[in-house]
């Protein structure tokens, strides 16, 4: 019987090589996504940005592969632009999120002419205008607004609602005086306005929702303060399939909504329209990526379930126990026998909640065999810890049917290397 193939690379000789378990990350299927991104979006509308959103999945690696697709990335601590800089990504390029950003990290944006930081909060507009003095640079920045836009998903990546501790809300005037305030400001330059309304989302019309919302507020700000809306970040968020039942749609899907809409609602306030700058980040890498693992204990309870548990878990995939993610997997050294029964797919921590499947359908399976858990190139390795002091995965990198490490596997060493 054949093994699991992915990318052009056999799993199980994957897992034989580098160990379990294993984050394995498809640069073609991310390369094939970002030149989606170029077909579909930059070359179809003008005036048009798009950057990825690093937290799904950021290694010098993956940001050298931005870097030669030329998008632009959003970054959301000093950690994620120090990655940026040490592969020499161009600072103008760069969105710097974050609701809490630090004095030392707006420094770091500043210093190194990071392109726009979005503001969450009045405090962080007061900060970026001492910094930005102190070093005698004007800033560009974009206000994130909380449009007040309720999506279906997950509660807890639901950021567009009015109860959300991202952006400004629209509810009330905070906005207008934090624009106000933003305009009389020596060293700051208001571009325009971000928001972001979730994740993993399947529709589009709350995109189109959200944009109608904003152009309104565009609007005013024209009429009462004569100031133009140079940008408008419409963040990301678009779904992806991670079971078989859901159905993956095409950038063009989101994007066209957000474009036709803004284009309407431009005209008929007679205004022009901004630039418009997306964030994909999982909808890049989220398929792009698989996790192999060990089978070890196996416990059948008669009557009740069979658990299989393996050698990795929370610790690499955390999403399951966070918001009840759900996974598609196969036996990868058996992947064209018949599926006999179901089971429930175990991490080795020390929590009875680290279960990363539920009624999985194998064949006859037994200690030793390759299980690989797919669609998990999306904040799993960025999610990762060493709780219960398990050493993070390796990472490798595979194109053209060709395998590379990118990550070391971490040692026991690793884990004591800060400690005194």
């Amino acid at each position: 019987m054949g093994n699991f193939i992915f990318a052009g690379c056999d799993t199980v000789e994957l897992a034989k090589k580098y160990g379990t378990p294993l984050y394995v990350i498809s640069e073609d299927f991310i390369i094939e996504r970002c030149r989606e991104i170029r077909e579909d979006f930059l070359e179809k509308y003008s005036n048009t940005m798009a950057v990825y959103a690093s937290k799904a999945f950021l290694t010098k690696e993956m940001a050298r592969i931005i870097k030669r697709e030329g998008l632009g990335m959003d970054v959301v601590s000093g950690g994620e632009l120090y990655t940026a800089m040490e592969v020499d990504f161009a600072m103008d390029k760069i969105v710097f999120h974050g609701n809490n950003k630090s004095i030392d990290e707006i420094e770091m944006a500043v210093k190194n002419g990071v392109g726009r930081i979005v503001v969450d909060n009045i405090r962080e507009l007061d900060l970026i205008e001492s910094i930005a003095s102190k070093y005698q640079k004007r800033v560009g920045i974009q206000f994130r607004i909380c449009p007040g836009v309720d999506v279906h998903t997950h509660k807890y990546i639901q950021t567009g609602q009015l109860d959300s501790k991202f952006g400004i809300p629209l509810a009330d005037n905070t906005i207008k005086k934090a624009v106000k305030k933003a305009l009389d400001c020596k060293y700051i330059k208001l571009l325009g306005f971000h928001f972001h309304i979730g994740s993993q989302i399947h529709e589009n019309h709350g995109y189109s929702l959200a944009v109608r919302k904003v152009v309104s507020l565009i609007k005013e700000l024209k009429d009462e303060y004569g100031f133009i809306t140079r940008e408008l970040n419409t963040g990301g968020g678009y779904a992806i399939g991670y079971k078989d039942e859901e159905d993956r749609k095409n950038l063009s899907y989101y994007t066209d909504a957000i474009m036709n809409t803004l284009e309407q609602e431009c005209s008929k306030h007679n205004l022009h329209r901004p630039l418009v700058i997306i964030e994909p980040g999982r909808w890049i890498v989220g398929e792009a990526g698989i996790t192999l693992y060990t089978i070890g204990a196996i416990k059948e309870i008669p009557g009740i379930r069979t658990y299989v548990s393996v050698d990795g878990g929370m610790t690499d995939n955390p999403r399951p126990s966070l918001y009840e993610a759900k996974y598609e997997a196969f036996v990868a050294n058996k992947y064209e026998e018949k599926a006999v029964k179901k089971v429930t797919v175990a991490g080795k921590c020390c929590e009875s909640g680290d279960i990363l499947i539920r009624d999985l359908k194998v064949p006859q399976i037994e200690p030793g065999d390759i299980l690989a858990v797919l669609a998990t190139g999306a904040y799993n390795y960025s999610m990762a810890s060493n709780y219960n002091r398990i050493p993070r995965p390796a990472v490798v990198m595979i194109s053209k049917g060709k395998d590379r490490l990118i990550v070391r596997r971490e040692s026991y060493e690793d884990l004591l290397r800060n400690e005194i």
